[in-house]
């Protein structure tokens, strides 16, 4: 990489939002250098579904066939490793990463995901992803008809009761402690034949990731198949933050239907913007990316 080069566009994250919109800017014969460590969120994942062309596609080798072919767009170059910290003045964008190396560019896409903030739970984390879910638009079909609980509380736990009743009959809503709903979601729920433990949780006990049953504080247990919960986040990044980017209530980066942010010159995609966790809409997102950044960066020279 030739020193004190001053690339078009660094794109920070290269999971499917970075490469997409590396793609993009690829095919716009810009010069692109995306970031990356190499630890997406869905590293656990077995297999990626609801995206056309992939469905049941493990999402390291979508991830793996997605940059061989970024790489062959000449103008795109990569490097290993963890951004730190960026500055911006007037135009240019200084970038640097953990080994002390620094990297300028005009324009900015930030596409870091999101940290999963797992409860401290026995198992959970080994299970995440796997057998612990997150969206039944992603994993539902597959646990379609099974014992499958929700482990989450008020509104939240309504909601995916709700939306999870769709794919199987067989669920139970575990509080982790005193139910949060309100008298008209529980009669509701019962109405649907959705039952509710207020038990405390010990563990999850599973083999590999695939869960066998709940164990509850007094250490009775439940068998199930699946359980969808909804966790905390935060960004994975800083540096969005740093320049000024602003925050939506729910603490993702904030953008306009061409994932401009509120800081002039950056971009951000992927699960960093939006609560719709999926490979698809991540790629849509990065793709949108990369063709705004190009379209702005013509119309400002025109």
């Amino acid at each position: 990489m030739k020193k004190d080069k001053i690339f078009d566009v660094i794109i920070i994250g290269g999971s499917y939002a970075g490469l997409a919109a590396g793609m993009a800017l690829g095919r716009s014969l810009r010069q692109v250098l995306i970031i990356d460590n190499g630890e997406p969120c869905n590293r656990q994942t077995p297999h990626s579904h609801n995206f056309l062309t992939q469905d049941g596609t493990p999402p390291g080798e979508i991830a793996m066939i997605a940059k061989q072919q970024v790489e062959r767009y000449n103008t795109v170059e990569f490097f290993n490793g963890l951004a730190t910290s960026g500055v911006k003045a007037e135009d240019l964008f200084t970038i640097q990463v953990a080994s002390g190396e620094t990297f300028h560019s005009h324009r900015l896409v930030m596409a870091t995901g999101i940290r999963d903030i797992m409860p401290d739970i026995a198992g959970f984390a080994a299970c995440w992803g796997i057998t612990v879910l997150h969206c039944p638009y992603c994993h539902g079909y597959e646990v379609r008809n099974e014992k499958t609980g929700i482990l989450a509380n008020g509104d939240a736990a309504f909601e995916l009761c709700m939306l999870v009743s769709n794919w199987t009959k067989e669920l139970m809503l575990y509080t982790n402690g005193p139910s949060a709903l309100t008298s008209d979601q529980t009669a509701t729920l019962e109405k649907h034949g959705i039952g509710i433990i207020e038990k405390s949780i010990a563990g999850l006990e599973h083999t590999n990731g695939h869960l066998r049953h709940i164990t509850f504080s007094d250490d009775a247990i439940a068998p199930l198949t699946a359980i969808y919960a909804r966790c905390p986040f935060q960004l994975q990044d800083t540096i969005s933050q740093t320049l000024g980017c602003e925050l939506t209530e729910e603490g993702l980066i904030k953008t306009d239907a061409f994932q401009q942010t509120t800081v002039k010159g950056v971009y951000a995609c992927g699960d960093n913007t939006t609560r719709l966790r999926t490979v698809a809409n991540a790629v849509s997102a990065g793709t949108t990316a990369g063709m705004m950044i190009n379209r702005e960066m013509i119309a400002a020279t025109f």
